[in-house]
């Protein structure tokens, strides 16, 4: 006989094992939670048990914060940073949902209920030997641990020799950073810009103790980190535009072959490792900002069009003037598709302005009028030249219709008359 702790003394047949107790089973009608019975009386014997405890009533995310997480003052130390801290591990990364140690099949689980006509029931499999070992593998490759997404050769810009390379210093300079442990921690920080002086080049910052392992390793990452940029006949940039990063704004021209490069002290380096030999440069705001500069001028680089994408852009044909070819209009590119727009564009559209200054108009300073102007014998010297003011428009038009003699026939036409003509 056990004593029922309602307090019945008609409980009897004690079971050895405990018997979940449900509403039904109690004779007081009374709803118990969190307990178990130890007979099948009236109303047996009840053992209080407990289902909860510290690791059920915590995330598995603060457990695992209570064992490999750390505290401020060992983070300010710099603990945990070389692999000292302990990783988190997805316990449940690898697990089924009815298979444990012993593999069972539960309909509606993780099988059907019904297999054609025949109702499938409750068994258990045979074990599987290799599951611990597949729990650790799959454990291993857990998602959160720290991972190198690789990227391929011709994406990152990766030379294999780094032949015909020039590399330049843009910056270097020492720097601090105040910790709590060491006091100030100072490096060398290098900021350097790499170029084969064909159009291929990179920039990078890199920071180390001392100045040859700064510059080792800023060479080294402005190598992975190549672009391509286009020239113009490998000595300008193919038209005009207009950069800005931050405060730091750069009106590039571009200029005929022999004009030189004018423009910032750095822009000149990095001309001269990308290749390129004439150009003009306006920097606007910010100029002392080196790594902005460089920034913005290699975003403008790789932004720039070349004359056939904007043939294809426009649906037009690309016609040049240039000054050293006295203005004549050159057709340099055709839309690829044979393709010409026929509606009517709107001015607009078309102004160079628009394309790639972003509605900025550069500012040219007018040149100062020559002091002569002002004097009477300037009067006369243009009173002379007033009959032929309008020959040069009119050798301009006599090139473009084919009428003007060539060189060798104006040498010729120009020969004292006692010299012998060549017929």
């Amino acid at each position: 006989m056990a004593a029922c702790v309602f307090g019945c003394r008609a409980a009897k047949n004690v079971l050895t094992s405990p018997i979940p107790l449900r509403v039904s089973e109690c004779v007081r009608g009374l709803i118990i939670s969190n307990v178990q019975i130890l007979s099948a009386g009236c109303c047996g014997t009840l053992l209080i048990s407990r289902n909860t405890s510290f690791y059920t009533k915590l995330t598995a995310e603060e457990i695992w914060k209570g064992i490999a997480g750390l505290s401020n003052p060992g983070r300010k130390r710099g603990r945990g940073r070389k692999g000292g801290a302990k990783r988190i591990v997805d316990l449940n990364r690898g697990q089924m949902i009815g298979e444990g140690a012993k593999k069972m099949v539960w309909p509606g689980l993780n099988a059907p209920v019904m297999k054609g006509r025949e109702l499938i029931k409750i068994k258990e499999l045979a074990p599987d030997p290799n599951r611990i070992d597949k729990l650790l593998e799959a454990r291993k490759k857990d998602s959160r641990a720290f991972r190198t997404f690789k990227i391929p050769t011709l994406q990152r810009g990766w030379s294999d020799s780094f032949e015909g390379f020039d590399t330049r210093v843009l910056e270097l300079k020492l720097v601090a950073n105040m910790t709590g442990n060491f006091g100030r921690k100072q490096r060398f920080s290098a900021f350097v810009v790499t170029g084969n002086k064909q159009g291929l080049a990179g920039y990078a910052l890199a920071k180390a103790p001392n100045i040859q392992a700064a510059l080792r390793k800023a060479k080294n990452v402005a190598a992975q980190h190549l672009q391509y940029v286009e020239l113009y006949k490998n000595h300008t940039v193919f038209h005009n535009f207009y950069t800005k990063e931050e405060q730091t704004a750069i009106m590039v021209r571009k200029e005929s072959e022999g004009h030189g490069l004018v423009c910032h002290r750095a822009l000149k380096t990095i001309c001269g490792v990308i290749g390129i030999k004439d150009m003009y440069a306006k920097v606007e705001g910010s100029t002392g900002n080196i790594q902005r500069l460089t920034k913005a001028f290699f975003d403008g680089l790789r932004k720039q069009e070349t004359h056939q994408e904007l043939a294809d852009r426009l649906k037009l044909h690309i016609v040049e003037l240039r000054e050293d070819m006295d203005n004549i209009p050159v057709v340099v590119a055709s839309p690829s598709d044979g393709s010409v727009r026929t509606d009517p564009v709107e001015e607009e559209d078309l102004k160079f302005e628009n394309l790639y200054f972003r509605g900025r108009v550069p500012y040219i300073r007018p040149k100062p009028r020559p002091f002569f102007e002002s004097l009477p014998s300037w009067r006369v010297k243009r009173f002379q030249l007033y009959k032929i003011r309008n020959q040069a428009a009119c050798q301009q038009e006599r090139k473009l219709y084919g009428m003007e003699p060539s060189n060798e026939e104006f040498q010729r036409r120009h020969r004292p008359l006692k010299a012998s003509r060549e017929v």
